[in-house]
């Protein structure tokens, strides 16, 4: 087994780092958006690498939230089948009300309950203008 990566590894390895690092910076905002409006923020272990947890747990007297956060330039939102029925079962385990966050360049965060999302075959999906229509902004989670 050769030691050098060819050309086609390190594009993959690379593409693979600029998600992460986009889906990190993505996240970071949300803390500091809600940091800012007093709530504590937990980033899991292993974000952007397990689906075991959510991204993030945010809570304040009176308010819990998971968000498992997508920072796509698709049209169409999916999540594999196991990661979403995954978030849905720690979800009810929990009793934590759960979100998908999908931000857009350019765009306000949409806050999207797990039970919008339609089921397919591999995955659960959602389309951008549903999301629009029927996703929460910041505002609404913050200040109910």
């Amino acid at each position: 087994m050769s030691i050098f990566l060819n050309i086609f590894d390190l594009c993959i390895i690379g593409n693979m780092l600029n998600k992460y690092d986009k889906g990190s910076r993505v996240e970071r905002a949300l803390i500091r958006m809600f940091s800012d409006k007093g709530f504590s923020v937990i980033r899991a272990a292993g974000s952007g690498v397990s689906s075991l947890s959510p991204d993030l747990l945010v809570f304040r007297k009176g308010y819990h939230y998971a968000f498992e956060v997508k920072a796509w330039e698709t049209n169409n939102l999916n999540i594999k089948k196991s990661q979403f029925e995954g978030l849905k079962s720690w979800e009810e385990n929990t009793g934590i009300t759960s979100y998908i966050v999908w931000k857009r360049k350019n765009e306000p965060f949409m806050f999207i309950p797990l039970s919008v999302f339609k089921k397919s075959e591999k995955s659960y999906g959602i389309s951008l203008a549903d999301a629009k229509l029927i996703g929460y902004k910041f505002e609404n989670l913050v200040e109910q």
